[in-house]
């Protein structure tokens, strides 16, 4: 059999990502971790982590990366700012397609985790990224002063709303439940804040606007059906969370929702093939829940490798 390019290919540079990549370089493995954009994920958009232990006062998202990633690169592990196109497992040795290359390698960490879910509603794609935004940490600064909504009801969406509310002068925190699912601490915080208001049992169904930018949300009470209009500068949205398979296609087993099938070992539905983090189907998926996936993974892929 062909020697494989490599023992080890983690896809995906987030939390899982690179600690992956430690507890592989500390088993002595060669490893590659591929990345499409920065390594980082969906946490150099956080902006304040205050639920990982080691840092008592908390620490930005872009901090832990940056952290992260040196402490990858101190055991010499290549990051590879590269795309994988498409999977093959059909055998023992398995074969990943790139933008420039097909690359070969004895067991693959699948961690590229998840991405901000779409209302699919009117507007929204009209003015993403021009007044609609998934991301406060990179837009609140352009809402200073101004009035906005968000979208949503669990943690990041509460999360978010507060930290909007540094810049802002209003949120609408529309919600389609009369409870928020939101942890009780950010709950209490969003409550105890003045400049959020939560708009219960509502849904948007459009984003309104011009040339010049986002000007109204239409929603709806879904208890009355009665249509209204708020008038806003912006609109954020945070509905949970779709997983980033596009390239695995029939390549392994996924959930109904796209999600990677995975076991407590992080064993997937293909021998030698691991996944870690938010892309696998799990019931909590925060930086301490990667971080601990991809300890298993990696452990796991070692002991692929020695008893083949």
């Amino acid at each position: 059999m062909k020697a494989a390019d490599y023992d080890l290919v983690i896809i995906g540079s987030g939390p899982a990502g690179l600690t992956a990549a430690i507890y592989a370089a500390r088993a002595r493995l060669n490893v590659l971790v591929l990345e499409k954009v920065a390594p980082g994920g969906q946490i150099l958009v956080t902006d304040w982590i205050e639920n990982f232990p080691g840092f008592p006062e908390g620490i930005s998202g872009a901090d832990l990366v940056m952290k992260m990633t040196e402490q990858v690169r101190r055991f010499g592990v290549e990051i590879e700012t590269n795309e994988v196109l498409s999977l093959d497992f059909s055998e023992d040795m398995k074969k990943l397609t790139l933008n420039d290359r097909t690359i070969s390698t004895k067991t693959v960490i699948i961690a590229t985790g998840a991405s901000p879910r779409k209302l699919g509603i009117p507007g929204e794609e009209d003015f993403f990224g021009k007044g609609v935004s998934a991301c406060a940490t990179c837009d609140a600064p352009f809402y200073r002063d101004k009035v906005v909504a968000a979208v949503g009801g669990g943690d990041t969406a509460v999360q978010e709303s507060i930290y909007l509310t540094r810049f802002v002068k209003k949120v609408y925190l529309i919600h389609r439940r009369n409870e928020l699912r939101a942890t009780r601490i950010l709950q209490e915080r969003a409550f105890a804040n003045d400049k959020i208001e939560i708009v219960w049992d509502s849904v948007p169904t459009s984003v309104n606007g011009s040339i010049f930018g986002v000007e109204s949300i239409s929603i709806k009470n879904v208890k009355t059906d009665e249509a209204s209009d708020l008038s806003v500068d912006g609109c954020f949205i945070w509905v949970g969370i779709s997983p980033n398979t596009g390239f695995i296609k029939d390549a392994l087993e996924v959930d109904k929702s796209g999600f990677i099938v995975a076991n407590a070992k992080m064993e997937t539905s293909v021998p030698g093939v691991y996944a870690a983090g938010d892309v696998r189907n799990t019931p909590l998926r925060q930086v301490a829940t990667a971080v601990g996936d991809s300890a298993i993974a990696a452990f796991e892929a070692a002991n692929y490798i020695e008893n083949l």
